[in-house]
């Protein structure tokens, strides 16, 4: 009574005895991540195939999944700062994981409702990903509160590579029941099961993860703490990392785009997709694995290869042969690794972790413009493919110049002292 919140089976430190650190919470959190991506991203390959069949135009699979893209990036504008707010942030991640829960099982309706199936199939494809955005600001501050004993480039390294794997089993599962059945309904009702997972693994930590800062007056810190600190969460530096990650969101098609291209232009059969999926979630794991190790070792020059690496999809991904398109697959894995890992893990080592919520919310809003943008360009310019690579081509050159001014700016604007040892490893060598 009247002691702090701890995690269950939280011992009191013992003077004297240094303890190492628990990777306990991190990998309950990863699990959490594995069913449920087994549900959102076994369906996920299924969106251009589902819509397509629906009668949906590369047009139409363009602006939904893009913008189910946007949603999912571009609500955590609002959801982040209301957490952090509320400080409810078990409230909101319960509620998002919910959320996706419902609708990616209900996406089995949508082809046994004749006309009113492509309209169904639309929103509960968005609605999937405005789960994820009510979710990730919350789930992220309290993954990065758990990751920092251990290293937030390798804790979060760790969880994505949990969260990747259930990408790739999620895919694998329903090719084989679309093998087995041959009908997309069916498959789509079969990840009911992992969404009830899901749910059940993350009421249990739930029990066993404090809320950050729970029975803990907000640090003031001191003036030697905060000199040469900019007062504000949107200073220079902030805002051009985010401008970058809207320009490489534009280019980073969704993958609805290229299973639409894969299942229409090479007529690859429905059921394989979902295990080229698999293959890009594999490159996915590897990518934030190998990124995160490099960040808590070198530095954040290792985000440069991001727009280089979304240069490439295009070019590989939508190509008329096959070798091509399944390089480029995994090319887009490997970017989308990167992306949903090592740069969350730079946002939490540079804002306070009571800002975080807000901070993850309006980065990912330059997200989701950038993926609005990007799925309606990938629709309009699907038919033109040599306009849409260089249009592609010129936003990762705009991206990858803007991430390497924020990244020389922020060595300069932060005076000796107002960041810890950790934080200044962080950045690029070249940037000194």
């Amino acid at each position: 009574m009247g002691q702090p919140e701890r995690t269950r089976g939280q011992h009191a430190a013992t003077p004297g005895v240094k303890r190492r650190p628990s990777w306990g919470p991190v990998v309950g959190f990863g699990l959490v991540s594995l069913a449920a991506d087994v549900v959102s991203d076994g369906a996920r390959p299924l969106a251009g195939p589902l819509l397509a069949q629906l009668g949906a135009s590369a047009l139409i699979v363009g602006l939904v999944t893009g913008g189910a893209e946007a949603a999912a990036q571009g609500l955590r504008l609002i959801f982040g700062p209301w957490a952090d707010r509320t400080r409810r942030y078990w409230t909101f991640t319960l509620a998002g994981y919910a959320l996706t829960a419902v609708c990616v099982p209900l996406l089995a309706l949508a082809p046994l409702i004749g006309a009113a199936g492509l309209v169904l199939a639309c929103v509960l494809i968005i609605g999937d990903r405005v789960g994820k955005a009510v979710r990730s600001p919350a789930k992220t501050v309290l993954l990065a509160a758990v990751a920092k004993p251990v290293g937030r480039g390798r804790g979060f390294a760790v969880h994505k590579s949990l969260d990747l794997a259930g990408a790739l089993l999620g895919p694998l599962l329903v090719s084989a029941v679309l093998a087995a059945t041959g009908l997309i309904s069916v498959a789509l009702a079969v990840l009911a099961i992992p969404a009830a997972a899901a749910l059940f693994l993350l009421v249990w930590l739930r029990r066993r993860v404090r809320v950050p800062g729970a029975g803990q007056q907000p640090e003031v810190p001191t003036a030697a703490d905060t000199a040469g600190q900019p007062p504000s969460l949107f200073t220079g530096t902030f805002i051009l990392f985010a401008v970058a990650a809207f320009f490489w969101s534009a280019g980073l098609v969704a993958f609805g785009v290229i299973s639409f291209h894969l299942t229409t232009s090479l007529a690859v059969p429905v059921a394989v997709v979902p295990l080229l999926y698999a293959g890009a979630m594999g490159a996915a794991a590897l990518g934030a694995l190998a990124s995160g190790v490099v960040y808590d070792s070198a530095g954040a020059g290792v985000l440069l290869a991001l727009p280089v690496l979304i240069a490439a999809v295009p070019v590989l991904a939508l190509a008329p042969g096959a070798g091509p398109v399944l390089l480029g697959v995994l090319v887009w894995g490997t970017a989308a690794g990167i992306q949903d890992s090592t740069v969350k893990a730079l946002i939490a080592d540079l804002v306070p972790e009571l800002r975080q919520g807000t901070a993850y919310g309006v980065f990912a809003a330059f997200e989701g413009g950038g993926a609005l943008a990007g799925g309606a360009l990938y629709g309009a310019l699907y038919d033109a493919r040599p306009l849409l690579i260089g249009a592609v081509g010129a936003l990762q050159l705009v991206a990858f110049v803007v991430l390497l001014v924020t990244l020389r700016k922020s060595r300069r604007s932060w005076r000796p002292g107002s960041l810890s040892a950790t934080t200044r490893r962080r950045w690029p060598r070249s940037g000194r």
